[in-house]
């Protein structure tokens, strides 16, 4: 097939068109900006477009099969407004996933936190035990060259993203893609952008059970409300079972879990990671793995990229970050921090980076979240509030939201940079939490510089 990708740079979509190139198919793509690892992954295997920008009488011709079109689009591209006047067929990232995946066996895994972790543990036992199956996740897996991988596999492992699927297609990803297995981890307001209100964004769940097929199971996080409501009034949809964290305990430092027989120790940590573990117990049973062969496999889980990444350490200090940025992350994220190394000092450093997070009308829900921190950091760059077109609001207007006695706001990298530099470390964890990268500031840098 001839396939053209509007916005081609997107994590999502960068690495679908190097895998659909791989499988033969002649791809090109277009965007108006490409930053690293988009640009660099996309120059290695000749896709890179030649010129940023949109260029529809090039681009969009009637040869081809199919256009993609990607979210960072927008809606009157003009290479869209070609596409569709030549008749040619559009789909979002996830609408061309599904028609990929209709004969297969689809494992979706939604919720608004721990849907890339528990993907990603999915498709590691899986790996691990030579079990053929395509993916679509969220972050790059160590062991894993790419985010998706699309062949003639028997199965294929979803992340089921509730964000809209494309700047035409307002429905959420995940309700494209029909599940046979499905995981939901729990409901915790996010994506404010599109979902002003609560109950609109509770409702994208509601759908996503009521659109299921019949016989679908479905594994749901029992301790969440919200999700105990829904399936309350819409259990008739699907076979719904809930899950909670498994039997575990912390030694020195490390997580074991207890099952009937034996104890494994686990890389992992943090009891939101040990019920994402759980969740993905429960699907890989499904299909076909026994308890025995899913903890084997999964003591050498060491979790996706910017999931609780230990970025180094010593003796008295570790250094972690973590893709952490919604409310309900930060808070779990943060109490995973504290229950590993109790008797430590925990420094946690976030960035507000998101639309929902730089919404003065969303700071209330940061209530209460760094509260096992013995000190906190709260960034945000102005000059994203500015892109992102939002109101301004004060630093101590967003330090009384967090409510943490022990709590700086800052909006510059540099002083932020500073102040971690000049800072006694002794005994303690820092935990840096971000979608984003504070604004530039050298990570690694300041890594090196509190570990000495």
């Amino acid at each position: 097939m001839r396939i053209h990708l509007i916005a081609i740079g997107g994590a999502i979509m960068h690495n679908l068109a190097i895998e659909l190139q791989r499988k033969g198919h002649a791809i090109t793509g277009s965007d108006d900006e490409i930053y690293d690892p988009s640009k660099s992954r996309l120059e290695k295997y000749g896709l890179l477009p030649i010129y940023m920008g949109w260029y529809p009488d090039q681009n969009i011709t009637e040869d081809l099969d199919c256009v993609i079109l990607g979210m960072h689009a927008r809606e009157d591209n003009m290479e869209l407004r070609r596409a569709k006047k030549l008749g040619i067929k559009v789909y979002s990232f996830p609408e061309f996933i599904y028609q990929h995946s209709k004969e297969k066996k689809r494992v979706v895994v939604g919720g608004s936190h721990g849907k890339t972790t528990t993907t990603s543990m999915i498709m590691h036992v899986l790996k691990e035990n030579r079990i053929d199956f395509d993916y679509l996740v969220g972050a790059q897996l160590e062991g894993f060259e790419l985010m998706v991988r699309l062949t003639d596999a028997p199965i294929i492992v979803l992340e089921g993203d509730e964000y809209l699927s494309s700047p035409i297609d307002k429905r959420p990803k995940f309700l494209h893609y029909k599940p046979h297995i499905a995981i939901l981890t729990g409901i915790a307001w996010d994506h404010i952008n599109v979902f002003p209100k609560f109950s609109g964004y509770v409702n994208q769940f509601r759908n996503f059970i009521q659109g299921m097929r019949d016989g679908t199971k479905l594994f749901y996080y029992g301790w969440d409300e919200h999700l105990r409501e829904l399936i309350l009034e819409n259990e008739h949809y699907c076979d719904a079972k809930l899950y909670t964290a498994p039997k575990y305990k912390v030694e020195n430092g490390q997580v074991i879990v207890s099952t009937r027989t034996q104890e494994f120790p686990l890389k992992i940590f943090g009891k939101h990671n040990l019920e994402n573990l759980k969740a993905a117990s429960l699907v890989c049973k499904e299909l076909g793995i026994s308890e025995e062969q899913f903890f084997t496999s999964m003591s050498t889980f060491k979790g996706a990229a910017r999931r609780l990444q230990h970025l180094g350490g010593n003796e008295n200090t570790d250094v972690y970050l973590d893709f952490a940025h919604a409310p309900s992350k930060v808070k779990a994220t943060t109490n995973a921090m504290k229950s590993l190394h109790p008797d430590r000092k925990l420094i946690a450093c976030v960035e507000l980076h998101t639309y929902s997070s730089l919404n003065k009308d969303f700071h209330s829900e940061y209530k209460g979240t760094l509260q096992e921190a013995d000190e906190a950091f709260v960034f945000y760059s102005e000059h994203t509030l500015a892109m992102k077109k939002l109101p301004h609001f004060k630093p101590e207007e967003l330090a009384k939201h967090f409510n943490h006695p022990n709590l700086k706001v800052i909006t510059d990298q540099e002083d932020l940079y500073r102040m971690l530099s000049v800072k006694y470390y002794g005994k303690s964890n820092v935990l840096f939490m971000s979608s984003g990268r504070f604004n530039g500031m050298d990570i690694e840098g300041i890594k090196e510089v509190i570990l000495s």
